[in-house]
């Protein structure tokens, strides 16, 4: 809830976002009393002006009409509007606004409830994993799959911020294999690391935090990446998707540089001048660059020819320099 119940703050992250160049924006929605009760408590007493957890719900919640601002805010900015739900009137409120996707957050996935009315709406459906065991995560995937729906599973560890002992990449090969769908990271580390680690494992899905800088206030904030951050872990998971992309077949790589290996490679030349008729001995020869001539391996093969003509100091030895060798 970076916003903090802002419209104006909320729009301006949207903003902000499209402009790093990340490809979708997700909020949170809460409908204070479907989901929660007035004892629920903060996971971090973090407000000055909220009692209760509820209050900070409906004190930061926004109605239909201001949602479906937001989402025509990303629509005007290109970019994908997203938003978890967090009840029943929560899906209804948000699938009048036509998301392509749903993202199930960590405590949401045992929801059968939740999941069944997401699931309804043939949307594909993105699920979080933070605080679930493989068995929780496997009835949800098949509650999913049964309604032939798309689902994709996040690996995420449920903690502000996340430490990197926590992080858990190992899991994503295993819930790709595990699953055989698309697999992603929903990172709470705050900084760009984890991602650009994730992306290098082909995740299809990549999910941070976003705060303005780090001194707005909020809870989530030690967890979140800065615009700048964002804008640096955008370009950076692209230059990785296209190394990824890209496979490089070291022979045919070689012959591609051949001109720059002509440039750093050596050649044998001769260290002082030399007359016509020099049986060569290793003393006369050395390996420089650049590499135009006879290799530079190959020097202790040119011991013993003879040259067919005079060569100066420093001058590359070419194979019809040298009479024909008759060893062996």
């Amino acid at each position: 809830m970076a916003h903090d119940g802002s419209l104006g703050l909320a729009h301006a992250f949207i903003d902000a976002i499209a402009a790093a160049g990340a490809d979708a924006v997700k909020f949170q929605t809460h409908v204070a009393a479907a989901e929660s009760t007035p004892a629920e408590p903060f996971r971090v007493q973090f407000s000055q002006q909220d009692a209760t957890r509820y209050a900070y719900w409906l004190r930061t919640a926004f109605n239909a009409e201001e949602w479906r601002s937001l989402a025509e805010r990303c629509g005007t900015r290109g970019i994908t509007f997203l938003s978890s739900p967090f009840s029943l009137e929560a899906v209804d409120l948000l699938n009048t606004l036509g998301m392509p996707a749903w993202k199930v957050g960590s405590g949401e996935i045992g929801n059968t409830q939740l999941l069944d009315r997401v699931v309804a709406t043939r949307k594909p459906v993105i699920l979080s994993s933070g605080m679930s065991p493989l068995a929780e995560i496997d009835t949800a995937v098949e509650r999913v799959r049964r309604a032939g729906v798309e689902v994709a599973v996040m690996q995420c560890t449920t903690a502000y911020p996340c430490p990197p002992e926590r992080v858990g990449l190992n899991m994503i090969p295993v819930l790709r294999a595990r699953y055989g769908c698309p697999v992603g990271l929903s990172d709470h580390s705050g900084t760009m690391y984890a991602g650009l680690a994730a992306a290098t494992l082909g995740i299809e899905l990549l999910e941070v935090h976003v705060t303005m800088n780090r001194a707005m206030f909020g809870p989530d904030v030690p967890a979140s990446v800065t615009l700048d951050e964002l804008r640096q872990l955008v370009e950076g998971v692209r230059f990785i998707e296209r190394m990824l992309a890209s496979p490089v077949e070291k022979d045919a790589l070689a012959v591609e540089m051949q001109p720059l290996r002509d440039i750093f490679t050596r050649s044998v030349v001769a260290r002082t001048d030399l007359p016509a008729g020099t049986v060569l001995r290793e003393d006369d020869l050395a390996a420089k660059k650049p590499g135009t001539g006879i290799p530079g391996p190959r020097l202790p093969d040119l011991v013993g020819r003879r040259l067919r003509r005079a060569v100066t100091a420093n001058e590359l030895l070419h194979e019809d320099d040298l009479e024909e060798s008759h060893a062996g």
